[in-house]
């Protein structure tokens, strides 16, 4: 078997602590004296998604000082790296994301950890959120994005695969989580395939692609099967 050619490789740059904007959303740096309050109405207040941490490793939280507590870990914490999605038309911060598993000498960096209040979901601000994440991956020089789920998490697997993640396959018995076991889905989105699916974000955000109702006229799985070119 021939071994595999030489890449001209300089490994990626370690993921900063700096805000990206975009229309819609800005992510910054986790901070729990601003973004707290904010957080907690919108993971754990009356309007909260009940399901929302069925999956994650932690929550829900009995009680505000303990959500503050996570919080503040998560905020020392440089792996993951923790970021707060803020909604730019009310100024409110909606949710949470991260970077983990960060192997700048391969490549390799995972986007995780994703705690999206109710309206935040299913929606435009989400895509935007996981647009300016992977495009501020690949520009470090990460050739490999990677998403992982519990298998049993539909809606995690569906979000993955709307946005153009490719599934790799089961890591069955793969970890225990809050006393039950997880067979975790393994997704990855490539640098060579992020042109394509960067610029089909782009166009599905793109204001023309709503009606005044605030309505998708083209769905984003459509507009990646178009050619680049056009």
């Amino acid at each position: 078997m021939a071994s595999a050619p030489l890449l001209h490789w300089q490994p990626a740059k370690a993921p900063s602590r700096h805000a990206l904007s975009g229309k819609r959303v800005r992510l910054e740096p986790l901070d729990p004296g601003r973004h707290g309050d904010h957080l907690w109405q919108a993971l754990h207040g009356p309007e909260a998604d009940p399901r929302l941490w069925d999956y994650m490793a932690f929550g829900p939280f009995a009680s505000r000082p303990a959500f503050d507590a996570w919080l503040q870990g998560n905020q020392a914490s440089e792996d993951p790296l923790y970021f707060t999605v803020i909604d730019l038309a009310s100024g409110r911060a909606q949710g949470l994301l991260s970077f983990l598993n960060i192997v700048p000498t391969h490549g390799r960096i995972e986007v995780g950890n994703i705690c999206f209040g109710r309206t935040l979901q299913r929606s435009a601000q989400a895509t935007e959120t996981l647009h300016l994440f992977a495009g501020y991956a690949f520009e470090l020089g990460y050739r490999r994005l990677e998403w992982k789920c519990d298998a049993q998490n539909i809606r995690s697997r569906q979000a993955a695969e709307r946005f153009g993640f490719a599934y790799e396959g089961l890591f069955r018995q793969h970890m225990v989580i809050k006393q039950r076991n997880r067979d975790t889905a393994w997704y990855a989105l490539l640098d060579g395939d992020w042109p394509a699916i960067g610029l089909a974000c782009q166009r599905w955000l793109a204001p023309d692609n709503f009606d005044a109702e605030g309505r998708q006229r083209r769905r984003l799985a459509e507009l990646r099967r178009r050619d680049p070119a056009e």
